[in-house]
């Protein structure tokens, strides 16, 4: 099951600001700051692709059957 249209909408948005957040604070933050950003855009990636991931492999059970 994919996920809907609402919840990636505001996971694209969340990344968004999240790398506007990771430009100014890469000018004027400390490095462990950065780094916290950047890992929560990293999960952000993560959670669409392992559900596209997981996509695949329904599909591909769906079709063995």
């Amino acid at each position: 099951m994919a996920l809907s249209k609402s919840v990636e909408d505001s996971l694209k948005e969340a990344e968004g600001n999240l790398r506007n957040a990771l430009a100014y604070a890469a000018r004027q933050e400390r490095p462990l700051i950065c780094n916290g950003i950047s890992k929560l855009i990293m999960d952000i990636n993560k959670i669409t692709s392992f559900d596209e991931l997981l996509d695949n492999i329904d599909q591909s059970f769906q079709i063995d059957k």
